[in-house]
């Protein structure tokens, strides 16, 4: 095996690792998402920290929830590569490293000024791949008949969990806060130009794969912000991850001739899929013509939320599409920028794609001419 295909395989290997984290992170961080934005529209200024208000309540299950998030992430990233016995030092680990006052006493020990910032979902991606990966090398290591069942249940968990607890600390935790910090800083300074930019390499990164990897590592990044109440970047990405099926779909109505008849089942279903911000509606047609759908639908999300962010608008909520757009501070505004990002994926699509052909129905023709 070359050096490039070791590398490779070691890269999906990291991706699918990735993307278990994230699949059992996000009914978590919507769970609390959900819940903190309806308590700040039942509550009314400050009502969120009067105890014993509706408000009060309401938030209280959105933190707790999204407390639990981030080491839920780092968790299912252990297991998926140790399955089962990496489940406890992947939460423990993690949800360590989220404590600001550690790794805030941690970092002075390492000569780093990490402020009260815990590491965030950088930290929780390094500590449960070093935990997964250090749960599954001991799991395979020979042990006496006698102390086997054990192994995974007891030995494997304490002795992972004790080993690594000072790597957690000391090597990852401070400059995992420290660029959290900075990226936080820098997106909430965002204004004018800079939003637009910023917005557009997240709308192109939520697109470019539909749903992959550099999908999630956007989605990441936006639902890492929520907790600082820093809601512009999440309805970037959400309004950006509703275009492709949106616009795909609208494509394939206006211009039927440039699609396959059994396209338009497709287009049919896209459509509550996009509205539901789920960007894989859009699969079918990016893989069967890449070369002309992935340009029309970088430039419709990217367009969208690059606008999103240069607007001002919101969304406190991670997931939910348009049964959440009343949660943002403008839905108008929401709509109509994935209106516009929508329309201009289907009028670049549709510019870019000839007329389908039948290659069978072709090929027919040709023969009987001859």
């Amino acid at each position: 095996m070359t050096v490039t295909s070791t590398l490779s395989a070691h890269l999906e290997s990291v991706r699918r690792d990735l993307m278990t984290g994230v699949s059992f992170m996000i009914p978590f961080v919507t769970v609390g998402g959900v819940f903190l934005a309806v308590a700040r529209l039942v509550g009314e200024a400050g009502a969120l920290e009067q105890p014993g208000t509706l408000a009060w309540f309401l938030a209280a299950i959105g933190r707790a929830s999204l407390e639990f998030a981030v080491p839920v992430f780092g968790a299912y990233v252990a297991y998926a590569i140790a399955d089962r016995p990496g489940l406890a030092p992947g939460f423990v680990l993690t949800a360590l490293v989220q404590r600001g006052a550690i790794v805030e006493q941690a970092g002075l020990i390492v000569g780093l000024e990490t402020g009260q910032t815990g590491a965030g979902y950088l930290g929780a991606l390094g500590v449960g791949l070093l935990a997964g990966v250090t749960v599954a090398w001991a799991g395979n290591r020979d042990v006496p008949n006698a102390v086997e069942p054990l192994v995974p249940v007891f030995l494997v968990p304490v002795l992972v969990t004790g080993s690594l607890a000072p790597v957690a600390l000391f090597v990852l935790a401070p400059p995992s806060a420290i660029a959290l910090e900075w990226l936080t800083a820098v997106v909430r300074d965002a204004v004018g130009l800079e939003a637009l930019a910023f917005g557009a390499v997240l709308g192109g990164m939520v697109a470019i794969d539909s749903g992959g990897p550099v999908n999630k590592i956007a989605y990441v990044f936006a639902v890492a912000l929520l907790p600082d109440q820093i809601y512009a970047p999440m309805a970037a990405v959400m309004i950006a991850g509703m275009v492709p099926p949106l616009g795909l779909a609208l494509s394939n109505a206006v211009a039927p001739q440039k699609y396959p008849d059994e396209r338009y089942a497709q287009a049919k279903a896209a459509v509550p899929m996009g509205l539901s911000f789920v960007t894989e509606g859009a699969i079918p047609y990016v893989t069967a013509d890449p070369e002309r759908v992935l340009p029309g639908v970088v430039v419709g999300s990217a367009a969208a939320a690059g606008l999103a962010m240069w607007l001002g608008v919101t969304m406190p909520a991670p997931h939910g599409g348009i049964l959440v757009v009343i949660l943002s501070n403008s839905p108008a505004l929401f709509l109509v920028c994935l209106a516009l990002g929508t329309a201009l994926t289907a009028t670049t699509v549709t510019m870019l794609k000839p007329d389908y052909v039948d290659t069978d129905d072709a090929v027919a023709t040709a023969q009987k001419n001859d």
